[in-house]
């Protein structure tokens, strides 16, 4: 049985997700209906056996030509043609992969190798293409061209090529091994391809990448085991109630991210009408900082134990998104007297690079806000 203790940082984000989201128990052997295999186990392994079936999907572009080589061609101007999905899905991928590269710089854990890699890519025998192998190949051979006096044009190729992500940069893994952000890019290609009305967007890398932290690094090897998979359904349920936030057609609705920065200025009157008259008087809009924060449920203000802490109390909240936006409230309330003081460029350095690091004191004030509204 999983332990009901939290005697590590993150354990109480998994059971405030686990009770937000119903998490699956993985805590069990074989004979209590463990399973090993894609076909049983849990849809997500399923939808990820689906989208890399190769009769489904090409291992490389060279394969989408296929038993189809007329209506396959790379200039088919059909929508729904193999060669379309593949280039949209190359735009999205190296989109997500530009952003999970750089998840937590800080921090060396993304950069690692997990213990747990996807063995059904991994697996030669399946012949599955991995992301990193797809994007590899949008690198750029380069070529020198010369043209003499007498008109002559001369083309070498130093074999050398223009690679958008240097190998110096990042590790190189060996084979047979994934990096943690590996698993995280995956997880949001995927999402992107359940999820076409909404795809991804520069963002979810922030909000999935705690998620991940927090499952990959328990003690417990069996929730290590199936880090990847909680991820995936947590995030998903996660982005049903807050993905109205990353859909642009609805900012300006009522349940769009316009609406919910306003929140956080009607409640500051509400609570400080000093404050929220400072700042009007200064055309120091909400749009200028709190799109950051909601939308990214203050992952990027914050060192990522902190954030944890936050979500912790947020998700375990009934009312979660109207206590984000109480959280943002006392945030602004706790350097009052900063903002009172400072003139617009002063405060917009505040507001952008939050000065308070103890999460404690903002969420108490969150709370005695909740408790006299």
């Amino acid at each position: 049985m999983r332990s009901k203790t939290t005697p590590y940082p993150g354990c109480r984000l998994k059971l405030s997700l686990g009770e937000m989201m119903d998490i699956p128990n993985h805590d069990r052997d074989k004979s209590d209906g463990g399973a090993d295999n894609v076909g049983e186990g849990p849809p997500e392994s399923s939808a990820l056996a689906s989208l890399l079936d190769p009769s489904k999907l090409p291992s490389s572009g060279s394969d989408i030509m296929g038993d189809f080589p007329q209506k396959a061609e790379p200039l088919n101007p059909n929508p729904d043609s193999r060669w379309n999905t593949y280039f949209k899905d190359n735009e999205i991928l190296l989109q997500i992969d530009k952003d999970v590269r750089r998840l937590y710089p800080d921090m060396a854990f993304f950069q690692c190798p997990t213990d747990y890699p996807c063995q059904l890519i991994l697996d030669p025998q399946n012949d599955y293409e991995t992301l990193r192998r797809r994007v590899e190949q949008t690198t750029l051979k380069a070529q020198i061209v010369n043209r003499n006096r007498s008109g002559v044009t001369n083309v070498s190729s130093p074999g050398k090529s223009l690679n958008l992500y240097p190998s110096n940069e990042y590790a190189v893994l060996p084979c047979g091994t994934e990096a943690h952000w590996e698993v995280v890019e995956r997880i949001l290609f995927i999402y992107a391809k359940l999820n076409p009305g909404i795809a991804y967007v520069q963002g979810m890398n922030e909000i999935v990448g705690p998620i991940y932290y927090t499952f990959a690094t328990d003690p417990n090897s069996q929730w290590k085991e199936h880090a990847e998979a909680d991820t995936f359904f947590c995030f998903t349920n996660l982005m049903s109630e807050n993905r109205d936030n990353f859909i642009k057609s609805l900012d300006d609705s009522q349940c769009g991210i316009t609406c919910k920065m306003l929140s956080v200025y009607s409640m500051l009157k509400h609570k400080d009408l000093e404050l929220y008259h400072k700042l009007e008087e200064q055309n120091i809009k909400p749009q200028y900082f709190t799109f950051r924060w909601l939308t990214l449920l203050l992952s990027q203000e914050f060192l990522l134990p902190d954030v944890i802490r936050i979500w912790d109390t947020l998700f375990s909240d009934q009312d979660r998104f109207h206590f984000l936006i109480l959280v943002c409230c006392a945030m602004l309330i706790l350097i009052r007297d900063s903002l009172l003081v400072g003139d617009f460029t002063v405060n917009m350095r505040l507001l952008q690079d939050y000065p308070i690091s103890d999460i404690h004191t903002i969420l108490t004030k969150a709370k005695e806000l909740q408790d006299n509204s």
